[in-house]
């Protein structure tokens, strides 16, 4: 990054009519347009999470995003933020859609 330019990682949940829906993908889309790093997941409970990674300003509007428009079927009921802090470099190399492994009983 260039000198002066601040980086964030926040991770998010976001509740509501979020799978099954194409958020992860929407979400991918949104993140890579905005320049950010991260993940999206789906969760047991319903729920969508992830981290997201870059500047304030792209990370404000992932943010509103996630709270307020997500893919066009979803229904967002509402979006938590956390762990919200200041990172020296990126920790991921790209923003990606993780898919739970099979696990074998």
């Amino acid at each position: 990054m260039a000198a002066g330019i601040s980086l964030k990682s926040v991770g998010f949940e976001v509740f509501g009519k979020v799978q099954g829906v194409f958020f992860r993908k929407y979400t991918q889309k949104k993140a890579l347009k905005l320049g950010l790093k991260g993940f999206v997941k789906n969760t047991p409970r319903g729920t969508v999470v992830g981290v997201i990674q870059g500047t304030t300003e792209s990370l404000i509007h992932m943010k509103e995003w996630l709270e307020k428009i997500g893919s066009p079927q979803a229904k967002i009921e509402k979006c938590v933020f956390k762990d919200e802090v200041e990172i020296q470099e990126f920790g991921y190399s790209s923003f990606d859609i993780l898919r739970k492994k099979s696990t074998k009983s």
